[in-house]
């Protein structure tokens, strides 16, 4: 891999209304739980594809497929509206935010087609609507994950409209990942 080598991928942005509507929502519940690494809000996004170190002709080559494929599929409306665990409840690693994203399957497919025309693998599993919250540093008890799943049944986060598909560079930093959106694709 050369120098000019960058960490990508591709998302859907969540709107800085919604984030701070999370972020107040999910304040309380993070002292009550064990302890975790819980994301930062500026962080926060629908990852459709992570891509990983790429480099720049091939993000050009990426660019000439994803856009015009994707032009014209339509906006996505987003509701995040509930909690769950990866891999599971009985075996949490990974705390996350999902709900419903009508339309996104097409994009998805539109973004896999293209990345695979440029040498990217497909995704084996299939794409899910989730925002990871936190990465757990150990398992929680049955307890912590039943006040997460309730929690989750209770978010009533304003809906929103994805118009478009970002490319972000990620640059893990020791304080966390810095994610700077390089490049937007419109769906309109």
């Amino acid at each position: 891999m050369s120098d000019d080598a960058i960490r990508v991928f591709l998302a859907l942005e969540i709107p800085a209304q919604v984030k701070e509507e999370l972020a107040l929502a999910q304040e309380g519940l993070r002292h009550e739980l064990p302890r975790a690494r819980w994301t930062r809000p500026e962080g926060w996004h629908l990852t459709l594809k992570f891509l990983g170190q790429v480099e720049q002709p091939r993000l050009v080559a990426l660019d000439a497929e994803l856009a015009p494929r994707i032009r014209g599929i339509g906006i996505v409306p987003v509701k995040l509206e509930k909690a769950g665990l990866f891999p599971s409840s009985a075996r949490p690693r990974v705390a996350w935010v999902g709900g419903t994203a009508d339309g996104v399957e097409k994009v998805v497919a539109a973004v896999e087609g293209a990345a695979e025309l440029v040498g990217f693998p497909r995704e084996r599993r299939p794409w899910s609507v989730h925002l990871t919250l936190a990465r757990l540093k150990m398992q929680w008890s049955k307890t912590a994950v039943d006040r997460f799943l309730e929690w989750g049944d209770t978010l009533d986060l304003e809906a929103f409209t994805c118009r478009e598909v970002v490319l972000f560079s990620s640059d893990l930093q020791p304080g966390g990942a810095v994610y700077t959106a390089l490049e937007r694709f419109s769906l309109e």
